[in-house]
């Protein structure tokens, strides 16, 4: 996981396997929004589902819902997240 394009994908692959999303890995690019106008079209039913498998993957704890706003905008917005709370 330490090749930034590796935890993009898998944060990717969760993306399409946790939220059953109609789209391959390959179509959702590191800075597209995942919710909101020209994005993948989450909703608050899948933020929150999304927040319980970023935890259980990388045991990132994203309680405070202003701070979930930002981490869940993209991709590598989440990633960067990760890498923050893993410390590297």
């Amino acid at each position: 996981m330490s090749e930034p394009s590796d935890l993009h994908e898998e944060i990717k692959e969760i993306l399409v396997d946790e939220l059953m999303l109609d789209v391959e890995m390959d179509e959702i690019g590191d800075e597209t929004p995942l919710m909101g106008p020209d994005s993948l079209g989450l909703d608050s039913v899948d933020a929150l589902q999304l927040v319980v498998a970023i935890e259980k993957r990388f045991g990132l704890k994203i309680s405070d819902p202003e701070a979930a706003k930002g981490i869940l905008r993209s991709v590598k917005t989440i990633a960067d997240a990760v890498r923050e709370f893993k410390g590297a």
